[in-house]
């Protein structure tokens, strides 16, 4: 019986957690936002967002500000990479992982196609 409970308290804090992300996102004017539900296809996370920035400087301001809300939140400790060089920041929130990318690098890689579901409305981006 605990676990249907533990799996709904599970849920919401990843609702919460997404909300706190893409409110933070929003506030950085992070570009062309999508968020994958992946909760079916792996157990890495819930879900996946990805966003892009302008520059180099704006992908890290974006990282920092939501490093910095997810703080506040008292999310967790977040784990970072790709800080450093600002092409692509990944930044793992557990429940909610976020790919901030430069628009050249978010083209190459092209994650949308990778986790979308196989349907004609997949998301893509083209740079």
């Amino acid at each position: 019986m605990s676990t249907p409970l533990t799996a709904s308290v599970s849920k919401d804090l990843a609702a919460d957690l997404l909300d706190t992300v893409l409110t933070s996102l929003d506030d950085s004017k992070a570009e062309d936002p999508v968020t994958l539900d992946i909760a079916g296809k792996s157990s890495l996370a819930d879900h996946m967002v990805i966003v892009s920035g302008r520059s180099h400087r704006h992908v890290g301001a974006i990282a920092d500000h939501l490093l910095k809300d997810l703080k506040v939140a008292r999310a967790g400790k977040a784990t970072v990479e790709g800080l450093a060089t600002c092409d692509w920041v990944l930044i793992d929130a557990g429940d909610v992982i976020v790919h901030i990318f430069r628009p050249e690098v978010r083209g190459f890689y092209n994650l949308e196609k990778m986790w979308a579901p196989d349907t004609d409305e997949t998301p893509q981006y083209i740079s």
